[in-house]
């Protein structure tokens, strides 16, 4: 709860949480849903809440003085080792189809400097994980690129892309993407994912109609579906994808890609484990190129 009661302070000290957020690079809703945890936390309200503005209770004072005292605590033994010996944790968050190869390689690079940092791997749909990022809840994510502007506090660092491609059963005559599209059911790439968000603008742009079968968000099952014979999808070619039974068909000039990166505080420390994680994760990424 170390980062809860730093927001804390930083809101007892302000008088408000859109300038505590100024302080710390969040904003006004990552403030509210950092109180809001500290309070379920200590099972108490804290402040008095206006519009504009929250003042302390008496629960508040009280938990005030604590909280500079553990965090003056922290301060000073982190102060005291002054080793260069790193310990404590990291929380980040990933989609699962960075899970079976580029987050394993990241993983090793950083172990190999941080062996006594544990690290938490939060799972998820982009949107969701941005959502974490954004509520100081995890300290970086590995996700799609948003299909829209991430807020000022946040931000983007590009890592890999991935072609779409059309994916029929191997069993199926040779065709065109465009007539494969048409004739068969298609198993769609969830809409409420950025992934399938990228399929539905290309299928909108390109005035395709599908007969809808099937809609999910995991790739596998996606090509679990065309390779039993269920339909055709539009998918990313991802470096762990398994190509049996499967023919995977070029878009050609109407081609697009999936963008994969990391979202991260730009208040982030430099010298700090969220910023050495991202570090492994680009050199992972070249790795595979």
């Amino acid at each position: 709860m170390l980062t809860e009661f730093r927001t804390f302070v930083a809101v007892a000290r302000d008088g408000t949480f859109t300038g505590a957020g100024r302080q710390l690079g969040l904003t006004q809703s990552a403030v509210s849903a950092q109180i809001r945890r500290l309070e379920e936390f200590v099972g108490v309200a804290l402040f008095d809440r206006t519009a504009r503005s929250a003042t302390l209770n008496d629960a508040g004072r009280e938990v005030l003085a604590q909280a500079e005292e553990v965090l003056g605590l922290v301060n000073r033994m982190v102060t005291q080792a002054g080793t260069g010996h790193v310990t404590g944790s990291l929380r980040m968050a990933a989609i699962a189809s960075v899970q079976q190869h580029l987050l394993v390689t990241a993983l090793r690079l950083f172990r190999a400097d941080f062996p006594d940092v544990s690290v938490r791997i939060v799972p998820g749909v982009s949107l969701s994980l941005l959502a974490h990022v954004d509520a100081s809840e995890v300290d970086l994510a590995v996700l799609i690129r948003p299909p829209f502007k991430l807020p000022p506090e946040l931000a983007w660092q590009p890592l890999v892309s991935e072609p779409m491609v059309l994916a029929v059963p191997a069993s199926l005559p040779e065709t065109g993407w465009r007539e494969a599209l048409a004739v068969h059911p298609f198993i769609r790439y969830d809409r409420a994912s950025f992934g399938g968000r990228l399929v539905d603008a290309f299928l909108r742009r390109h005035r395709l109609a599908v007969h809808e079968a099937v809609e999910l968000d995991e790739i596998d099952a996606i090509a679990n579906l065309v390779r039993a014979g269920l339909g055709v999808a539009l998918m990313p070619r991802t470096r762990d994808l398994d190509a049996a039974g499967l023919r995977l068909l070029d878009l050609g000039a109407a081609g697009f890609e999936r963008q994969i990166g990391i979202v991260i505080r730009r208040s982030a420390d430099a010298a700090g484990v969220a910023a050495r994680m991202a570090a492994c994760l680009h050199a992972a990424a070249q790795g595979a190129a």
